[in-house]
């Protein structure tokens, strides 16, 4: 698999079901040549690196399964804010 058919693919949590976009970039150890993280813009964002966007790392060992369509990857949700 190439990077160009990992950018075609949707990102999504299992953990609630939130499409999170798309792959931008990705972040690889240059000793083992191993993926470390993808690199997803925060949604609502279109192209996260080049508009100084934040952006969601997502950790290889929490890919559940790349599919012909999309990354499944399981993040745990984050608590809600509590408002004052």
């Amino acid at each position: 698999m190439t990077f160009r058919d990992l950018k075609c693919k949707e990102v999504i949590n299992c953990c609630n079901g939130v499409k999170m976009g798309f792959v931008t970039d990705l972040e690889f150890c240059p000793v083992s040549g191993q993926i470390k993280c993808l690199i997803v813009p925060e949604p609502g964002l279109l192209f996260g690196c080049f508009c100084g966007g934040k952006v969601v790392e997502i950790p290889f060992c929490d890919i559940v399964r790349i599919g012909p369509d999309a990354i499944v990857v399981n993040l745990p949700m984050k608590p809600p804010k509590l408002k004052k």
